[in-house]
């Protein structure tokens, strides 16, 4: 069996709440889709204990295993739409102030030594 690494064992607590309420909210999309956990597990590929374990928000289930089951249920979206990085405000804020900044003046040199 493979280590755990620290982040799996205690994941930061916004983190851990967050895989907590995916979970909680895989668990009513199957429901309401009136699929069993062994029926999920069959159509995305996986075994019983993944879904069940994806449904509990644990860290330690396999990104794979969340983003199959958001397929499944047709709640994934478009690619471009989940990392889009013309809406990290936060991000371009901060590569914004990072940039250089233009040393010489815009009318090109001037040859005044």
């Amino acid at each position: 069996m493979v280590a755990l690494n620290k982040l799996q064992k205690a994941p930061p607590f916004p983190v851990e709440q967050a895989l907590k309420r995916l979970g909680e909210n895989l668990r009513t999309a199957r429901m309401r889709r009136n699929l069993t956990i062994e029926e999920a597990a069959e159509k995305i590929g996986t075994g019983i204990r993944a879904v069940a374990d994806a449904e509990k928000g644990k860290p330690s289930t396999g990104i794979v295993v969340y983003s199959a089951l958001l397929w499944l249920y047709d709640l994934l979206e478009p690619v471009g739409s989940l990392a889009d990085p013309l809406k990290d405000v936060e991000g371009l804020s901060h590569e914004a102030s990072k940039s250089p900044q233009r040393v010489r003046k815009s009318g090109g040199l001037d040859n005044d030594f």
